[in-house]
């Protein structure tokens, strides 16, 4: 007899903050098949050594799209055009390899006004955001593992919410999906420790950045970032689900 064996996909994702003037609140991340995730990493390994001269996963040498975008923390005195280098190259790793990117986003305000008793942002974009993990998966026939951003606030609850919903056998929506195919837990981990994690922060950062904006971009960086984001938007495995 032969024996099936399922391929595992590591599904990762990242949050942004919503705030007043910005009522938009975003998860959104990546799937990585478990048969690429070195080659994958070490490519990123690359990337980051491009950029800041060390493959160590230190906070030092963390991709962090805020950061990098407005030459901030650990890019504090870089120059421009090597800043912008880094969403051009994971922008580049993303299209190349064809990695699925699912994004949730949530206009918080109009959340609240719609629903009476509206569930709290992260609690329902976390369960929309496992929801469009296991639709991919379903798609694939395979099994996923989750790893988030380390929220200390967040996680119990997310836990939580997810051991409920496999009990349960699916999530409490009106449809609701079974997330059989998500397996254990949902994982935490600091970002720094996870290239993956950390392009999952860049994806958000620019759909937070660009998803919404009001006006073109005017200056050459701006034009730059905005571009890859519409290259990744543009590639066949992108797919964002807005709410409500």
């Amino acid at each position: 007899h032969s024996i099936c064996r399922l391929n595992m996909h590591l599904c990762y994702f990242d949050e942004n903050k919503h705030y007043v003037g910005n009522p938009y609140f975003f998860l959104g991340g990546l799937l990585i098949p478990d048969s690429k995730a070195i080659e994958f990493e070490s490519t990123l390994s690359q990337i980051a050594f491009n950029f800041f001269g060390s493959r160590t996963m230190t906070q030092q040498n963390e991709i962090h799209g805020k950061d990098i975008f407005h030459g901030k923390g650990n890019a504090k005195g870089r120059k421009l055009d090597e800043r912008i280098q880094v969403f051009k190259d994971i922008t580049n790793f993303l299209i190349t390899n064809k990695i699925p990117i699912r994004l949730v986003c949530i206009n918080v305000v109009d959340h609240k006004a719609k629903y009476y008793y509206a569930m709290p942002p992260y609690r329902l974009g976390l369960m929309l955001m496992l929801e469009r993990f296991c639709a991919y998966l379903d798609k694939v026939k395979d099994i996923g593992l989750v790893f988030g951003d380390y929220e200390a606030d967040e996680v119990t609850n997310a836990v939580a919410d997810f051991s409920e919903y496999k009990n349960q056998g699916k999530t409490p929506m009106y449809y609701g999906r079974p997330l059989g195919r998500l397996l254990d837990t949902v994982y935490f981990t600091q970002s720094h420790h996870s290239r993956f994690l950390q392009v999952a922060d860049l994806i958000v950062y620019m759909a937070g950045r660009y998803e919404h904006a009001s006006a073109p971009a005017k200056s050459w960086h701006e034009k730059e970032v905005e571009a890859c984001w519409k290259k990744i938007k543009a590639s066949s495995e992108f797919f964002i689900q807005h709410w409500p």
